[in-house]
């Protein structure tokens, strides 16, 4: 088994991802910087070592002797990113090479990025987007994904290897959930007051794939042989789970009895808009292929 550092370790992902690893009898040292620690969903997560310190400041010192680096921390949504993208920058790409960076220098032999579909931005067509498709970016947040891949590719070497785990939208249980993310909201809201609000038309399409399939794929690609997944890119989720926000609304409704569909005011057309193709993860990381769809994730 291996030794692994794990930054954003008590994030949304990483509060899921770390209890996994341990069951499977990994070492996890944890980074964090601790705004989230106290804001537990249900039963406290298992312990582990933790080093509180925002990734910003990171020092040599600070990345232990790990077989590899699974490195989720950033400031993790549109919205957010949109507040100042001179920090969503430095957080999210300055950060990502800055950490990446040491770890090769201290021997690392693996880097698995937690990216995110959110670089193709706007999807030209009605075919699904695999990993060679062009990169359209519509908020800071998806151009930190973009620039932050681009600037790992150019550290790869014979003895470390980055690998781009491009996450299609999350949903589903975590310790540590987060309620902005649209299948979480949508599901709080039809089940508060009965309305499943969009605040755009829901013809927009995104890919959606659960927290516990993202983990699965971290996982798969942590034990992957290096010539699988050395400089590579991989789209997490499954084809068949693209749908527009309109029909994900409706899989609401039909799971939460009383509610309905409503619309914001003045919702209109969302740009980022795309499908995505997830072949090659089913091709070349078998045991990443996600386990849970959609319906059953609202349920």
């Amino acid at each position: 088994m291996a030794r692994v550092l794990v930054t954003g370790a008590s994030g949304y992902i990483g509060s899921v991802l770390v209890p996994m690893l341990q069951e499977q009898g990994d070492e996890v040292i944890g980074l964090d910087v601790g705004y989230f620690e106290s804001c537990v969903f249900g039963p406290e997560p298992p312990t582990f070592d933790l080093i509180r310190k925002d990734v910003r400041d990171l020092t040599a010192d600070d990345i232990p002797n790990v077989d590899a680096v699974m490195h989720l921390a950033a400031l993790s949504n549109d919205a957010l990113g949109h507040l100042d993208p001179g920090i969503t920058h430095e957080v999210n790409t300055l950060s990502t090479l800055r950490t990446a960076e040491l770890a090769r220098e201290r021997g690392v032999e693996r880097f698995l990025f937690s990216s995110s579909c959110s670089l193709y931005g706007a999807g030209e067509g009605d075919t699904p987007l695999d990993e060679s498709a062009s990169m359209h970016p519509q908020t800071p947040y998806g151009r930190s994904k973009q620039d932050s891949e681009a600037g790992l590719t150019k550290l790869a070497t014979d003895d470390f290897s980055p690998v781009y785990l491009r996450n299609a939208t999350a949903y589903g249980f975590s310790p540590r959930l987060r309620g902005d993310l649209v299948v979480n909201e949508l599901v709080a809201r039809a089940r508060v007051d009965g309305k499943v609000q969009l605040n755009s038309d829901g013809t927009a399409w995104r890919p959606l794939v659960h927290v516990e399939d993202i983990c699965r794929a971290f996982i798969a690609a942590l034990r992957a042989p290096r010539e699988v997944v050395h400089d590579q890119a991989f789209n997490i989720g499954t084809t068949a789970e693209n749908f527009t926000i309109r029909e994900v609304a409706e899989m609401i409704c039909d799971a939460v009895p009383g509610s309905e569909v409503t619309f914001g005011e003045g919702a209109g057309p969302d740009t980022r808009s795309y499908r995505v193709s997830f072949d090659k993860l089913a091709s070349a990381l078998p045991d990443a292929v996600p386990q849970w769809t959609l319906r059953d994730g609202i349920r």
